[in-house]
Formats: structure tokens, sequence, C-alpha cells
């Protein structure tokens, strides 16, 4: 017989914990047998002792477990994804599922609102009238077998013990745990049946873990745990002391997705990051032989039109407009005051508190500082000024897409706070280090 309090007893004293002992965890806190207050002890006793690779993987896995796990055992092509820990203006996934689709590869990704200062992959797509973020079951295969690619939000049915420990971890002091914030990852990721996964962990003043030394220490676990559990995979460390890409809030991110995977623009900071993912994962999924012939591959689908084609397919079988991509600018809504700010002084952009830039966000509108709240998809800031760039007093910083005039001003406000114009240029890197296994 499982008791809660002697499986939290003895993680309290860190002592090693067996495969039925998480197994029987797990499945009290599914059918909820164990109570909320036993989770958060569970929880607390793990972000001070932590857990072994042994046991972060059988968590994951009992999560996994917890709910439906997908399998496609007929598909022609390797099923694969990505995950990343967030950021401000970070639209890679918008473009890196359907550029894996069409170099042959199935990519059933799940994602995630918004939280803080980080953009949500729903929160996005959401932007475009019509598109299903919570499909059923049925159209989520469908979707994934016909295009190749579907972007959608996590279902009741997927990893439920995910969503009740975040829950308790949300309000106990305890999310900020390496080896709970692998599980809770990897559990959905798992659930997808995927069979290679790519990492993409930030470093920076936009980074969700607050040093390199933790961001790498994430990497590491989630990497070791998604390897033991049979998944193929490799975390890169990509760099978040500035917005990744030009533009940053939902509608608009999606514009600058649209546009990348057209060609009419490519932020070459958002170019390097979304290929070197990419490259990883066509490799690691056996689609390329190695970086040159997985580069290659890259551009083509991007060069001929087929990855924009089946990021239209993908909008379009979710429930978006058929000719989205021929007309995003006419579906995806505008703010009622778009206007430039300018830099006020001379100098370089030294430097940028990315953080404080996406909170300027949320203070629009534009993201959520509670799960409950409800979103503006039509404002955030465009044309984004980079790091190293030398300004004049004239020089756009960006252009603000706000609500209001109060909104626009607080904003400004924000953004003039979080942007450094000093003497020196600073070192400015896209891609830091790779982790594997």
């Amino acid at each position: 017989m499982f008791i809660p309090q002697e499986f939290i007893r003895k993680k309290r004293d860190n002592q090693p914990l067996s495969r039925e002992e998480i197994d029987a965890f797990v499945a009290g806190v599914t059918d909820g047998s164990v109570a909320d207050a036993q989770i958060a002890a569970f929880a607390m006793a793990v972000f001070f002792n932590g857990m072994s690779l042994e046991e972060k993987t059988q968590l994951t896995v009992a999560m996994r477990d917890s709910g439906n796990t997908l399998s496609w055992p007929d598909l022609p092509g390797p099923v694969v994804d990505k995950h990343s820990t967030g950021g401000v203006g970070d639209t890679v996934s918008l473009m890196m599922g359907p550029m894996l689709a069409a170099c042959g590869a199935y990519v059933p990704m799940i994602s995630g609102r918004g939280l803080g200062h980080t953009g949500g992959t729903l929160d996005k797509f959401e932007s475009i009238p019509g598109y299903n973020v919570l499909p059923d079951d049925a159209l989520f295969e469908k979707v994934v077998r016909e295009c190749g690619v579907a972007i959608i939000g996590q279902t009741a049915s997927l990893a439920p013990a995910d969503k009740r420990i975040y829950a308790v971890r949300d309000v106990t002091a305890t999310v900020e745990s390496i080896p709970l914030i692998s599980a809770s990852i990897l559990s959905k990721k798992l659930a997808e049946g995927i069979g290679t996964l790519v990492m993409d962990v930030k470093v920076g003043s936009g980074a969700f873990m607050p040093t390199y030394a933790l961001s790498k220490a994430l990497a590491e676990s989630i990497v070791g745990i998604a390897n033991a559990a049979g998944v193929t995979t490799r975390a890169i460390l990509t760099d978040m002391n500035q917005p990744l890409a030009s533009n940053a809030g939902n509608g608009l991110e999606v514009l600058e997705a649209v546009e990348y995977l057209g060609g009419t623009r490519r932020n070459p900071r958002l170019h390097a990051v979304t290929m070197a993912l990419s490259v990883a994962a066509l490799i690691d999924s056996g689609l390329a032989a190695d970086e040159a012939e997985a580069t290659a591959r890259l551009e083509a689908v991007l060069a001929d039109g087929s990855a924009l084609a089946k990021f239209a397919q993908m909008v379009a079988m979710l429930g978006g407009p058929a000719d989205f991509v021929e007309n995003y600018e006419t579906y995806l809504p505008s703010a009622p005051i778009i206007r430039p700010i300018t830099a006020g002084s001379s100098g370089i952009i030294s430097a940028m508190d990315t953080t404080a830039l996406g909170m300027a966000i949320v203070g629009l509108g534009g993201g959520r500082l509670r799960p409950e709240d409800s979103v503006d998809h039509s404002v955030g800031f465009e044309n984004i000024i980079p790091l190293g760039e030398k300004v004049t007093p004239n020089s756009p910083l960006m252009t603000i897409h706000a609500r209001d005039e109060k909104s626009f001003a607080e904003a400004e406000k924000r953004v003039r706070a979080a942007i450094e114009i000093g003497e020196n240029s600073p070192e400015v890197r896209e891609v830091y280090e790779v982790v594997e296994n």
C-alpha cells in the first residue's frame, strides 16, 4: 500500500525513490488520492534535494503515461519536435514546424501560452481568425498526417498529472526546480510520440533561468532524461539578451513569421537560431547526413515556397482562412495607435533588459500575469533596434503598437528604461553551445 507521507519523508531525507513509489505517487496525483498539500511537500523536498537521473526519468515517464499518449507507427517519416524555454520575439516554432514538415518530418507540436514576460506560441496563433488551438484528437492526427505539422495546445487528456503538479508548484515557490521543470516539459513532449527532440534553452537578460550555469544545467537535465526515455535529444543554448525577432507581440510575430517563410524579410539573428535548431532536428532524425546537407534542404524548402505552403495548409486545416498567407495583413488585428519612438541621444545600443521589454508588452495588454488574463493580439513592438546599432537622437528605437495613448506612454517609458545607449559595442551571439547526451 502506497503511503504518500512516507514517500515525501524519503525525499525530504534525501533517500532514493523507487520506480514503484514514483509511479504510485503520480497515479495518486492523477486520481486525486494524493492531496495538494502532499504534492507541495514533495515539490519542496525536490527543490532542496534534487533528483537522480533515474528518478527524474521515472517521474517524467509516469507523468507522460498519466493520460493519453500518441503513437505514429505507420508514418513514412520521422516524428520530430522542438521546445523553447521562451523569451521575447521568439517566433522560431512558427517557421521551424513547417520547414521540417516540408523536409519530410512529421511535427505534432504541443505548445503553451505566454506567462510573465515570455510570449506564448498559442497566443500568437490565436491572432489568426478561426485558428483552433485545441482541436479534438481526430483532427490533430489528421492534420499531422496530411500536412506534416500541427501546432496546438495541451489537451485535457495529455499528461494530466503535469497540469496538477504545475498548478501546485506555481503557488508554492517551487517552479524553479530543475528536475520538476524538466519533467513538466518532457512529460508533454514525450506524450506526443516523438522520436527526436531539439531543445532551445535561452540564456541572458530575457531567459527563464537567471544565469548561464542554470540554463546549461536545465539543458543537461532535459537531454539526459529524454535520451534515457528513448527520445534522441540535444539542447542548444541560444541568446536572449535582446528580442530574437524584429517584432514582439502576438499578431506582429505571426506577420514576421509569414514574411520569413515567404522570403520578404529574414532577421539574421532569428534566421541563425531557426537554422541551427532545424539542422539539428534533420540530422538527429536521419533526414540529413550532416550539417551541409541539412542546411541545403532547409534553404531549398524556403526558396521554393514549400515551407510557406505547409504553414498555409496547417492554418487552413485548423480552421483559419484558406488565403491567410496571401492576405495576412488584412486578417491580423491592427492596433489603434502605431507610432515610432526615437533614441533621444547619440551612441551605441549597448545593453537591453529583455525581461523588462517583455513586461512592457504585457503592460500593453499583449501578455498575461495570470493564466486567466485575456490578451490583446494587436499590440507589441515592431522593428526593434538590435544591440550594437549606432544611433543619433532621431534614430527610431522601435514602433509601438498600442490600444490607447495611456498604454503607449507607459510602454515608451518602460522601453527607454530597458535600453541602454552607451559608447561600447556589446558582444552579440546567437548560439552559445550544444548539449548532447
